[in-house]
This record gives C-alpha cells, sequence and structure tokens, in this order.
C-alpha cells in the first residue's frame, strides 16, 4: 500500500519539460549484500512470466541526452497523470498486488511498473530500470522506479512529475531489483552516505 500523491501543476510540468537539457549529476544507490524480492514482484511474476523468466544480462546505464531526457520526463509525466491513485484493496480486492493499472487506477507499485513497461518500450535496457522499495518521512512503505544512468540514479515517483537524484528525494531507500536480473534484489544504504558520483557534466 502506499500514501497519496499531491496535486502538480500541469501548466509548470510542461512548461518544465518543454526545456530540453539534463539533470544534476547524482550518486549511485550503492547495494550492501542481496535480498529477497518483494513478495508482490514475486506474485506479478506469476501472472507475467515474460518479465521475469529473462536472461541474466550485464549492467547497462542508459546513456542520457538532452532528447532522451526529456521523453523519460514526458513518460513519467504522462503516466502520473493518466493512472488514478487508489490502493489495492479498491482496484483488486486484496491487501497488496503488484500489477500494471490495466484499469486505469493502481498504487505506487503500479506507476513504477507502467513507467518501467514504457521505458522499455521506449528502448531504455531493462537493466537500467529498477524496481525499488522505499520509505518516506512518515515511514510509510513506497515503491518508485529507479533510472540507472550514466550521471547517476533517479527516482521517478508518482507522487512528483519532477524526476529528482535518488539521494535528494527525503526517502530511505530499503532495497532495489539488481540490475542483472529483475528477480534478484539488494539491499541499499542510506542515501546520505552516498559517496560515487556519476562522471559527467553539470
Amino acid at each position: 500500500a502506499c500514501c497519496g500523491r499531491p496535486i502538480a501543476s500541469g501548466i509548470a510540468t510542461i512548461a518544465l519539460i518543454s526545456v530540453r537539457r539534463l539533470p544534476q549529476v547524482s550518486s549511485f544507490a550503492l547495494p550492501h549484500g542481496s535480498t529477497k524480492a518483494p513478495w508482490g514482484w514475486a506474485d506479478f511474476c506469476t501472472r507475467h512470466h515474460d518479465e521475469c523468466d529473462v536472461a541474466t544480462l550485464k549492467p547497462e546505464p542508459v546513456n542520457l541526452t538532452p532528447s532522451l531526457w526529456s521523453q523519460i520526463e514526458m513518460i513519467n509525466h504522462s503516466v502520473n497523470a493518466s493512472v488514478r491513485e487508489a490502493d489495492d484493496r479498491e482496484v483488486f480486492g486484496v491487501i497488496e498486488r503488484w500489477d500494471y493499472p490495466s484499469s486505469g487506477s493502481g498504487d505506487c507499485e503500479d506507476f513504477a511498473l507502467l513507467k518501467r513497461k514504457e521505458l522499455i518500450e521506449a528502448g531504455i535496457p531493462r537493466q537500467a530500470l529498477l524496481m525499488t522499495v522505499v520509505t518516506d518521512e512518515n515511514g510509510a512503505g513506497h515503491a518508485v522506479l529507479t533510472l540507472r544512468s550514466n550521471r547517476g540514479d533517479f527516482v521517478l515517483d508518482n507522487r512528483t512529475d519532477k524526476i529528482l537524484g535518488w539521494q535528494s528525494t527525503n526517502y530511505v531507500f530499503v532495497k532495489m531489483q539488481s540490475e542483472q536480473h529483475p528477480n534478484e534484489w539488494q539491499k541499499i544504504g542510506d542515501p546520505s552516505n552516498a559517496t560515487l558520483t556519476a562522471s559527467g557534466q553539470n
């Protein structure tokens, strides 16, 4: 289950994403050992074998360009605008379920899954799109999509249309998918302790 999303200004968002530029360089979310996949992901895999029964691949951070970054922002905004926030009990009749918001409604995991799907269809490597579990400022569980790039890790979040470096979100990062395989998950440390910064220019 996830908390709700603040209402953002559509005009401000459109104005923001219309300016082609690159984000400030971020750092990478460093893993601290392997951990179990969330139950929701394992359950998702029982319905979407093509998403989970996949080959192990080498890490492939996406090489950001201004035009690609603009496309990523557009997809993030489009999904946030088109899906209605609703919890799993309302949508699926169960306490927890990760799935695509095919009915037009879903919670945070469903937003993140749809963004992942659309970004893969747009040509971004699967290894660069990592489902991620965090806790927010109130200690509530939340899920986001982490984009791994040559400029560091960035978070696509249903609560905001602004894509932030992972260390700028004020979330505590708990676990995320491995780059090599979506069924392998890793523990993540405190973003305030991140020291490995991506190469690139501001």
